[in-house]
């Protein structure tokens, strides 16, 4: 099912969320094969891109292979936003995305992510501000609420509508929950009622068919798959199979999985070099073989492991 944002069309409804340490470069690639309609950017600090700090470059690149990608940026300050935003324009993203979701307490204590749904007036400042700036398409990602007592993802949707958004996704959560408990998704439902812009939900879509249950329940446009595809690049190919065909694809074999894991280690070589690629790496063996036989024992191994041959051996004794 196809997705128009702004002017951008998606050739799918699949989105892979962004997720700060996991969608780097080579991930993306990989979820990308698999089929999603729209990748997106760990999110970019606003500021760290005013102050020129040189990692944040690297957090900018895009693959031509990966498109079309959402760049994602946060920060709380409307004119740093709006002129960083036109600033970073001219790069190969296609869609501007402003995190009001993160709930990390260090992003959260600096007024910025999360913190923003406290502050309505500021949100629509910001909006206004970044969506009259560039001309790219503008969308922002936020949450059911900051707590149980002030959930207002529909009067914040409706700000952002009005500010000039070209679509929202929300997270079925407050940030009090983090990423417990259970999703909300029927404050997604109350939010697409609410406007009439593309709305995308988020939240515990671990299958095809919770794929499914989560437009049926919502009438969501968009599907955006977050901690389920960690390890589990599949599951993109999986829930377009399903929407086809309305039968379940066969999961990957242990041979698929192990192709799958050495991979993404050489696009991690490339794109990282051996140092930073071999342990950023680490983590994504433990989900790539999170519930396997021995996984337990492959997770300790793992974390020895500096080099591309070390992982090869451990990955071909599974």
């Amino acid at each position: 099912m196809k997705l128009k944002i702004g002017n951008v069309t998606l050739e799918n409804n699949l989105i892979l969320a962004p997720m700060a340490g996991v969608t780097d470069l080579p991930f993306r690639l990989l979820c990308k094969e698999q089929g999603a309609g729209l990748i997106c950017t760990e999110m970019v600090s606003a500021k760290a891109i005013h102050f020129k700090n040189k990692n944040t470059e690297s957090l900018m690149e895009i693959d031509e292979r990966e498109r079309p990608v959402s760049l994602q940026l946060f920060g709380s300050e409307p004119d740093l936003m709006a002129d960083i935003a036109k600033q970073i324009e001219h790069r190969n993203f296609d869609i501007l995305d402003i995190n009001m979701g993160c709930p990390v307490p260090k992003v959260v204590n600096n007024g910025e992510g999360s913190a923003l749904m406290k502050n309505p007036k500021l949100v629509h400042e910001i909006v206004y501000k970044v969506s009259r700036a560039i001309k790219k398409p503008l969308t922002v990602k936020i949450r059911k609420g900051f707590t149980e007592d002030s959930v207002n993802a529909v009067e914040i949707a409706k700000i952002l509508e009005d500010a000039g958004v070209a679509a929202v996704a929300v997270h079925g959560r407050t940030r009090e929950q983090y990423y417990s408990g259970q999703a909300d998704w029927d404050i997604i439902r109350q939010v697409k009622e609410a406007v009439s812009i593309p709305i995308i939900g988020n939240g515990d879509v671990t299958s095809p068919e919770k794929a499914e249950k989560l437009v049926k329940e919502t009438g969501c446009d968009g599907i955006m798959l977050g901690r389920a595809v960690q390890g589990n690049p599949w599951l993109f190919s999986e829930i377009l199979y399903y929407q086809e065909t309305g039968k379940m694809k066969p999961k990957p074999s242990m041979e698929e999985i192990k192709k799958m894991m050495l991979r993404h280690a050489r696009l991690q070589l490339e794109y990282k070099g051996t140092y930073t690629g071999m342990r950023e790496m680490r983590k994504h063996v433990a989900w790539y073989t999170s519930g396997m036989p021995h996984s337990a024992s492959v997770r300790r191994m793992v974390n020895e492991v500096e080099s591309y041959e070390q992982l090869e051996e451990l990955v071909n004794r599974l």
